[in-house]
């Protein structure tokens, strides 16, 4: 699977709510390193930090960019703060190969495997890698096929649609 991204410096039409991202020092590295992975994204208006600081300057302050039709803003903020499971962002995908592909980009380079799905990437952002059909696999009208499943997915760190749907 290959990203296409638009890194032109385009101005993106502001949405309602816009995840905000806090960053330490490598919102740059992030928002490329995300663009390079989802088909429709961009990269929007970045701004930098001048001599006034707080943050080295020519660096990146903020960077608007979207991925599949989702906004987000990047800062970089210094270490104050970190992300926690708290809050994932839930890629919905089509089959197996794409759930593998998600799995493999999101965890190299020091992202790390969770529990039903989950992974952190390499920084610190929580993913939920899922069929686009998770909701069928796991909900039956046979409440003993809905425990199997829901069982089968407890186990699983990648999750496997064809163990899902054999449970």
């Amino acid at each position: 699977m290959e990203a296409k991204t638009d890194t032109g410096n385009r101005k993106l039409t502001a949405k309602k709510i816009t995840p905000f991202l806090w960053f330490n020092d490598n919102a740059e590295e992030a928002i490329q390193f995300y663009t390079s992975l989802f088909k429709h994204s961009s990269i929007g208006t970045v701004t930098r930090y001048s001599d006034a600081g707080p943050g080295p300057k020519g660096s990146v302050m903020t960077a608007a960019f979207e991925l599949e039709g989702q906004q987000f803003v990047a800062l970089n903020g210094g270490p104050h703060f970190k992300f926690t499971e708290a809050i994932s962002f839930v890629v919905s995908c089509e089959d197996q190969d794409e759930i593998d592909w998600f799995w493999q980009k999101l965890t190299e380079g020091g992202g790390i495997p969770g529990q039903c799905g989950w992974l952190k990437d390499k920084f610190g952002l929580s993913w939920q890698i899922v069929p686009a059909n998770i909701a069928e696999l796991l909900q039956h009208n046979d409440p003993e096929k809905t425990k199997r499943a829901v069982s089968a997915l407890m186990k699983m760190k990648k999750l496997d649609i064809a163990g899902l749907r054999d449970a």
